[in-house]
């Protein structure tokens, strides 16, 4: 469902593991963050939802699946309903809303004695300040439906709150689809930590567990920066494994792959929103190679191998290597004559990958959320603190000076031959 961009590593394990995949789409038109080529070479159908499901469902039962995947956020209730209609391990319709709209999902785990943010849903500039006012300190207001950090603000005051209401509330969200409405919650402190899970028949597996930093950058007080692969035991893996399965519980998540935002606050692990799919950023394909088996492999066994999934849920993963998911930051806007520094980022001992979003000659914007870094390095290692050091460096690198831009206004300064430049390519 929705398999668009790197949720294609999903649709690569399902075909190595000898299934055929149909795609579904969940919205006639792509979103505008997925528009690009797209290859269906490798579907066996592309079938395109146009809103009357007993069509849809009719077109996927004559391929007889065996399971329907959410390969995004937006397929998840379509998945929901389309595996509920065919008979199918299914988290069914039931908690639907709950496991997208971010409200929904934060009053259903509350009401199921899980630990809860306070929150409010606001219609209007003077709720959401009132409600600022009635609990103080820094609240976040954010689209009931939305992803990747997309339309968040970090709200110190009332103004600040309402205006940031004033921003989200008929947008155009990272889906293509208009917002109505918002939350806003208390501002949790603490580490936030990203919990990639599989279950089947409501047995969880923990995947993987990555640690993220934040920084305070162009404007955004709680800006991700890196995700760091965590070992699989510890103290804190296990709190945040016990808290992702309460909370997979609450929310009707009883097959499939999901995501879980966690936040360890001083009086313990709070839920930040979770989504019943895959982890993003194609993080699950860089835990498979640091570790052997990620979120991936796990999501082919529940539904093509249940009884061995069962089996084996709790097993350790065959490797052990270190990884770092580094994002650049980007503080100017303009066009982007060339990267400062590059060639030292690949020379670095942990080096695996380089992704770049905006290449040479293209408009670079400052980061704000999770779809406008420039570039992502991705390291990996046997040493973690080899993986520290480097992903350290690539902060220290990354400033106004990594970036050769021509500005939005003003003549263009010279272009010097570039001694250093990243392209497209990785």
């Amino acid at each position: 469902m929705d398999s668009y961009g790197l949720s294609k590593s999903l649709v690569d394990e399902f075909r190595k593991n000898g299934a055929s995949v149909v795609r579904v789409q969940s919205t006639p038109e792509v979103p505008a963050v997925y528009r690009g080529p797209l290859d269906l070479s490798e579907y066996a159908d592309n079938i395109v939802h146009g809103g009357d499901l007993a069509a849809t469902v009719r077109a996927v039962a004559a391929h007889g699946p065996v399971a329907v995947v959410a390969g995004g956020e937006i397929g998840v209730e379509l998945a929901d309903a389309l595996g509920e209609a065919l008979g199918l391990p299914t988290n069914g319709t039931a908690l639907s809303a709950a496991r997208r709209d971010k409200y929904v999902m934060i009053e259903t785990i509350g009401r199921a004695g899980v630990a809860a943010a306070r929150q409010k849903l606001v219609e209007s500039e003077d709720d959401v300040a009132e409600w600022h006012r009635s609990i103080g300190g820094r609240v976040v207001v954010k689209p009931l439906r939305s992803a990747a950090g997309n339309g968040v603000f970090f709200c110190d005051t009332p103004e600040e709150s309402a205006a940031a209401f004033g921003r989200i509330s008929g947008a155009e969200n990272v889906f293509s689809m208009r917002n109505v409405g918002a939350v806003a919650q208390e501002y949790l402190r603490g580490t936030e930590y990203m919990v990639n899970t599989v279950s089947r028949d409501g047995v969880h597996r923990v995947c993987e567990i990555w640690r993220t930093t934040r920084i305070t950058a162009n404007g955004v007080a709680d800006l991700s920066d890196t995700a760091y692969l965590m070992p699989r035991g510890g103290e804190v893996q296990d709190r945040l494994t016990e808290y992702a399965g309460q909370a997979l519980d609450a929310l009707g998540i009883r097959h499939g792959p999901a995501h879980v935002e966690i936040k360890m606050t001083a009086s313990g692990p709070v839920l930040v929103e979770a989504g019943a799919r895959i982890g993003g950023a194609d993080l699950p394909h860089y835990a498979q190679i640091a570790r052997g088996r990620s979120q991936l492999d796990w999501t082919v066994e529940a539904y093509l191998r249940p009884e061995r999934f069962l089996a084996h849920h709790a097993d350790d993963d065959p490797l052990g290597s270190h990884c770092a998911f580094v994002g650049l930051v980007s503080p100017v806007s303009g066009t982007l004559r060339r990267y400062r520094g590059v060639e030292t980022i690949r020379a670095m001992e942990s080096f695996h990958e380089m992704r770049v979003a905006v290449a040479p000659g293209q408009r670079i914007s400052r980061t704000v959320d999770d779809i406008t870094y420039p570039m992502v390095v991705v390291l990996l290692h046997e040493s973690e603190e080899t993986v520290l050091r480097d992903a350290n460096t690539i902060r220290y690198l990354d400033g106004p000076s990594f970036y050769d831009v021509a500005p939005d206004d003003g003549p263009d300064a010279p272009d010097d031959a570039p001694d250093d430049e990243a392209t497209g390519s990785a």
